[in-house]
């Protein structure tokens, strides 16, 4: 099969960075594309007093922090408390976290902005650390292979891509259960497809995208086992377990051992440095092996 006749067309209808690893996301029409996944994409992230990271699966009202990125600051903003802006290029001195198996060297962000999240968390001595890119930290060869995958706090690859299909077959079952409809940030992609039907995103090899600086080349090699976060809802900070009730009827993967996955997670083959934008049309072949 040949690029001028790919076996799937879709389209770039989302693009999301999660600047604050386990906070509310950023949708954004345009976001560059660096060899480590989307600029400022899980950059930071909220440690405890030992350095090890915390995430939504403890800590449910991180889905509260809602952060807007500006051209020198991402600024984060929670109820009831005042706005924290963390600077782009601004770190406060080094330090040294853990997410899941790297323990890593990092830099922290300031009395002021761990004690932010340990008053909206409550929860004493949080931290908020900045990855520091002279670290080092790869997705694992086992899914790989040949490619080496530079990752920042994100849990274990550059990117994740979403079929809008997929969420809608998901909804469909929800509301035939007397639930209500859950939104695509409850999954936290970055990126999501219009134009597949429902997971045909597990079936495809490579996304060949269009960009305005030439072809971006994205392999799909794994899919996202989910934990409890898709329970959590992004609105009230909330759980309830309905979402990975229904996931859980239909979508256990025995690839990796029956886990409830949904969701692709990619590496970068071509294309760091270009820009995606929503509406960039999207090329693929199914994956034979």
């Amino acid at each position: 099969m040949t690029n001028d006749s790919p076996d799937v067309q879709a389209t770039v209808s989302g693009l999301f960075v999660h600047p604050v690893k386990s906070c509310a996301g950023v949708a954004l029409r345009e976001a560059r594309l660096m060899d480590t996944g989307l600029d400022l994409d899980r950059a930071w992230m909220v440690v405890d007093a030992e350095g090890r990271f915390v995430t939504q699966r403890e800590l449910p009202r991180m889905a509260l922090v809602r952060p807007q990125i500006k051209v020198l600051e991402v600024v984060l903003r929670a109820p009831g408390m005042l706005a924290l802006h963390l600077g782009i290029n601004e770190v406060e001195k080094p330090a040294r976290v853990q997410v899941w198996g790297d323990a890593l060297d990092a830099w922290d962000m300031g009395d002021v902005a761990g004690q932010w999240f340990s008053d909206f968390l409550g929860r004493p001595g949080l931290r908020l650390a900045r990855f520091d890119p002279e670290a080092t930290r790869l997705a694992s060869k086992q899914w790989t292979g040949e490619v080496e995958a530079p990752i920042e706090f994100a849990d274990g690859f550059p990117l994740l891509v979403v079929g809008e299909a997929s969420l809608a077959e998901l909804n469909q079952r929800l509301a035939a259960a007397g639930h209500a409809a859950v939104g695509i940030e409850r999954f936290r992609p970055n990126i999501v497809l219009a134009g597949l039907q429902a997971h045909d995103e597990d079936r495809l090899h490579e996304l060949r995208i269009a960009t305005a600086e030439g072809e971006v080349v994205l392999r799909l090699v794994k899919p996202c086992p989910r934990c409890p976060i898709p329970n959590v809802d992004p609105a009230t900070g909330e759980t309830s377990p309905e979402v990975l009730a229904a996931l859980s009827s239909y979508r256990a993967n025995a690839l990796l051992g029956g886990a409830i996955t949904f969701g692709l997670n990619c590496v970068i083959v071509q294309g760091a440095g270009a820009t995606l934008r929503v509406g960039d049309a999207v090329a693929a072949d199914w994956r034979f092996d």
